[in-house]
């Protein structure tokens, strides 16, 4: 079973609409697409997947499947520099990394289902489980709508919400009062610009949320701007830390930005910086630089790894992933006791495609 040859993957694209309209400092959205990657071996098949543009399946269909057709199911790391170099010129960050990442982490599901173990087993865990922030407070949220996600949230044993700011800069010191009085004193509160503000902007809102306990100020300038970021990060409140790295989609940005010293906490997207190989890089970068690693949304993929990966300070339970991971899959890992637990009775991600609820979002 150990020398299955990978068959050709298949590639599903799904689009599903958002609970309600969102928006976030710089963005807004009304739906969300999935880029589904099935990969099989003998009689095992292991999925992955990305939050990506039908951009994103066509490439793997078209460029990178033929590339893992015929490969030894545990040849991983040969199937991921083979895809790297394949899209040598038509450029790492953005679309072909999560491209990549898609393939590799249903590679990594279909080894763990080839050996019979979860893939936390496979990796090495180091804890048993990892702590979740509930993570949406959109800014097209109502006050009274803010308020009810946060508090539940908080009331249901998360020790850490957070909410977006940026879109109208005036109203956020009244919405992170509004979510500071409705998730009480014990809750963490984290606020997150999406690169919206200005520098000098981002530090006079920076002390006025200090007054509501505010601990963690992710992306409060671009997170292309290194200089704002470490300029920020040296002058924020006491207790507030500085996060960005989201957007990062290879190793040098990574090593970049900690070179430059400009974020408290490193963020990192499993679906987005070329899968579970490169993630577990990224955390190798972070220990270096002794500087905490936060998993970027996909909580469902980033809990086996969060687990086994001694960096991982915690994971995004973001409410579009993981709304759309409950209702697309068997297996969603749900919060208890504010974290999330790898499922131990499942090989790999432990998750199992709906087919009927999948054919309904199909794009």
């Amino acid at each position: 079973m150990a020398r299955a040859k990978c068959q050709k993957p298949s590639v599903e694209l799904y689009k599903i609409p958002t609970a309600t309209p969102e928006s976030d400092g710089t963005l807004a959205w009304d739906s969300t697409q999935m880029v589904l990657v099935q990969v099989q071996a003998g009689s095992e098949t292991g999925l992955g997947y990305t939050y990506a543009d039908e951009a994103c399946a066509r490439l793997i269909a078209g460029e990178l499947a033929s590339l893992i057709e015929g490969r030894e199911a545990m040849d991983i790391p040969g199937a991921w520099a083979a895809m790297r170099r394949a899209i040598r010129n038509l450029g790492r960050p953005g679309i072909c990394s999560m491209a990549i990442a898609a393939v590799d982490l249903a590679l990594w599901d279909l080894k763990a289902k080839l050996l019979e173990l979860p893939l936390v087993r496979l990796l090495g865990g180091c804890r048993p489980s990892i702590p979740i922030y509930g993570s949406g407070g959109f800014t097209s949220y109502s006050l009274a709508e803010l308020e009810r996600q946060l508090g539940e949230w908080a009331a249901a044993g998360i020790g850490a919400v957070k909410m977006k700011v940026g879109r109208d800069p005036a109203q956020d010191v009244e919405r992170v009062r509004v979510a500071r009085a409705a998730i009480g004193p014990d809750c963490g509160l984290y606020v997150d610009a999406n690169g919206a503000y200005s520098r000098q902007q981002a530090l006079r809102l920076a002390m006025q949320f200090a007054n509501y306990s505010v601990s963690w100020f992710e992306e409060p300038v671009s997170s292309d701007d290194l200089e704002g970021l470490r300029w920020l990060r040296q002058r924020v409140p006491p207790g507030m830390d500085v996060a960005a790295g989201e957007y990062g989609y290879d190793l040098p940005y990574f090593r970049h930005m900690l070179t430059a010293e400009t974020v408290d906490v490193q963020q990192a997207d499993i679906t987005r910086c070329a899968g579970l190989s490169e993630f577990a890089r990224v955390e190798g970068l972070c220990a270096a630089f002794q500087t905490d690693l936060s998993a970027h949304t996909a909580p469902s993929l980033h809990c086996h790894p969060c687990c086994a990966l001694e960096r991982c300070r915690n994971i995004e339970y973001f409410f579009d992933h993981a709304r759309i991971e409950q209702m697309l899959f068997e297996g969603a890992p749900e919060p208890r006791q504010g974290a999330l637990w790898p499922e131990l009775s499942r090989p790999g991600w432990g998750l199992e495609l709906k087919p009927r609820m999948a054919r309904k979002y199909a794009a």
